[in-house]
């Protein structure tokens, strides 16, 4: 959930979980452009974010590639926001304030619709990723990988080019609330490296990793 107020959010988290949804919440949608395409279901954005609007939001996801359902949920009702909101890629629009049920009946109508969806591959050069089946291929051969393998080398791939930081790396492999270690991230990339060959992931020192063509 992208949502600026805290205590909406934390409101309707709430309500999720108590129906058995897992759910993260985000307050800006700066924060969300690098987090939400890592294994979500279905993603909440709110219009009226600092920053970045959610419009621009849901566009960028969009514009990645990223196909996770996508609901606005918003104060602003017209239907002339709704057809922009459906139009800039958002599967769902609801009008706050909103019952958790409803909200919680879209959720799960967006996965049913969603399910079966087949995500194209990823790919950069020699290396190939499946985000729906979760297989990963060197040069056609197919590479076992675990789940933060994938996951981090999935974050590679939908940013090429791009160098990703130590702590942004976490951001992609955990839970905000869960423990983590910075350290375990040079172990991931060197198990990596190991799989796919050490020139193909460049240190940047200081700050991070990058995936290199």
């Amino acid at each position: 959930m992208v949502e600026d107020e805290a205590e909406l959010a934390r409101r309707t988290i709430a309500g999720l979980r108590r129906a058995g949804i897992t759910g993260e919440w985000l307050a800006s949608a700066e924060d969300a452009a690098g987090f939400v395409e890592d294994g979500f279901n279905a993603l909440i954005v709110d219009l009226g974010l600092p920053g970045m609007g959610g419009l621009d939001l849901v566009r960028l996801l969009r514009r990645r590639g990223v196909t996770v359902p996508i609901l606005i949920l918003t104060a602003r009702g017209s239907w002339e926001e709704k057809v922009e909101g459906l139009n800039a890629g958002a599967d769902d629009f609801l009008v706050k304030p909103v019952r958790a049920e409803e909200l919680i009946a879209r959720l799960h109508a967006l996965a049913r619709r969603a399910a079966g969806h087949h995500v194209a591959r990823l790919a950069e050069g020699a290396l190939a990723l499946d985000t729906g089946t979760r297989e990963a291929w060197l040069d056609g051969a197919p590479i076992e990988l675990t789940r933060n393998e994938f996951r981090l080398l999935r974050a590679f791939l939908l940013e090429p080019g791009r160098t990703l930081s130590r702590y942004a790396i976490l951001d992609r492999l955990y839970a905000l609330e869960a423990e983590r270690d910075p350290n375990t991230v040079e172990v991931l990339v060197g198990r990596i490296r190991r799989k796919i060959g050490r020139d193909r992931i460049a240190t940047v020192r200081g700050f991070g990793y990058r995936l290199l063509p």
